[in-house]
């Protein structure tokens, strides 16, 4: 497993992760295997959120940690606040109240990195800079980033605080092409064109802030998965042939496109199957030419100039 710094933060972790957003349900001893599968392939970042499962999926992986007595020092933990129900909240009280029980959950002393979790309308930056500032002292949050932000949203944040923004969680997949689309058509009359997230994918790499990317396997907004999808005909059948010639899966390529991209992305998988992950790692060590990244690209059904 290839590994990359988050950010400029001096972490240096794989180029996936697990996002923990489906193990609340689990089995313990299928959530162990899910883990220790993870360790065995290189993966040793793990995403989490408030909000999944309730904070069921952070409490069920710090049991998983302390049954397979995994060392915290060896891992990389993120999670995520900022989703209230019905309307966001990046006031310092709930981001402050949201870590302390974050890290109850998680039976840790410290979050390796905090997101801010979609962008709240109401924001006051100067008020979540001071939450950075507590978090940091305080030795709960060694690094900051968001998820879901555009440039704009990122900059008012980062010009009230001193903590520098590290990583910033986006849909992507080889269906979600939104990132890639508008640089691709740039002053041309074409839906490509329209710019939906004020380039953030070159903003990011300009500004050395690593893209996370969720739901890599999914079409259109939790949708379903375009593999094997009758809906994806053409994209499926050069996923075969790619496949085939590289003797990986198609889960596998979908995620070895996405990590193709020069802007080392970090591809966050939601999967809670073993197999899964001994399929994506497998898929990491394939590295595809220029001509078959473009290929899958406009197989999905997007065009070039």
């Amino acid at each position: 497993m290839n590994r990359i710094e988050i950010g400029t933060s001096g972490v240096v972790a794989s180029e996936v992760s697990l996002g923990c957003m489906r193990i609340g349900g689990m089995q313990p001893d299928e959530l162990d295997l899910l883990v220790k599968t993870c360790l065995d392939e290189g993966i040793d970042f793990f995403d989490h959120a408030d909000i999944y499962g309730g904070g069921k999926c952070e409490e069920v992986f710090a049991d998983s940690m302390r049954r397979l007595g995994i060392d915290r020092s060896t891992i990389v933990l993120q999670s995520k606040c900022g989703i209230r129900k019905g309307f966001f909240d990046f006031s310092k009280e709930h981001i402050l109240t949201s870590v302390d029980l974050i890290l109850k959950r998680l039976q840790t002393d410290y979050l390796d990195f905090l997101l801010l979790h979609r962008p709240d309308a109401l924001v006051e930056p100067e008020e979540v800079a001071e939450a950075f500032d507590n978090l940091s002292n305080s030795g709960k949050v060694r690094n900051f980033g968001v998820s879901n932000f555009n440039p704009g949203q990122v900059e008012l944040l980062q010009s009230a605080t001193s903590f520098k923004l590290h990583a910033n969680q986006l849909q992507l997949s080889i269906t979600n092409t939104g990132m890639f689309d508008r640089g691709l058509t740039v002053n041309m009359k074409h839906p490509n064109s329209i710019d939906h997230d004020g380039g953030i994918l070159d903003y990011c790499r300009l500004k050395k802030i690593t893209v996370q990317a969720w739901s890599p396997f999914q079409y259109g907004f939790f949708e379903g998965p375009f593999i094997d999808n009758p809906k994806f005909p053409e994209l499926n059948s050069k996923m075969e042939e790619l496949c085939d010639r590289y003797s990986i899966t198609k889960t596998g390529l979908a995620i070895t496109w996405i990590q193709r991209h020069p802007a080392k992305i970090q591809s966050v998988l939601g999967t809670t199957k073993p197999e899964r992950i001994r399929e994506v790692a497998a898929a990491c060590r394939v590295r595809l030419t220029r001509p078959e990244w473009y290929e899958i690209y406009t197989a999905a059904g997007n065009i070039l100039p």
